[in-house]
């Protein structure tokens, strides 16, 4: 399952980034009006907030890199 495989590389930048992001995962099965919402179709879908607006979406798995760099560029460095 794609999402299993995306979680090592979720939990790497939790820790790596702890104290200036918050990571969290959501059951969009369970959460379907959060799926239609932000237009989620597939799985994994990564949705990167600042101040409370969606400022990036990455859909598909994902490199570290890809993922650190936009971590980076939100909080600034």
């Amino acid at each position: 399952m794609p999402c299993k495989m995306q979680l090592p590389t979720i939990e790497e930048l939790a820790s790596e980034f702890s104290g200036k992001v918050r990571i969290g995962q959501l059951n969009t099965d369970d959460n379907h009006e959060v799926a239609v919402k932000y237009g989620i179709n597939a799985i994994p879908t990564l949705l990167l907030f600042k101040g409370g607006e969606l400022v990036n979406k990455f859909v598909g798995l994902q490199q570290k890199a890809e993922l650190k760099k936009a971590l980076e560029e939100a909080v600034g460095g």
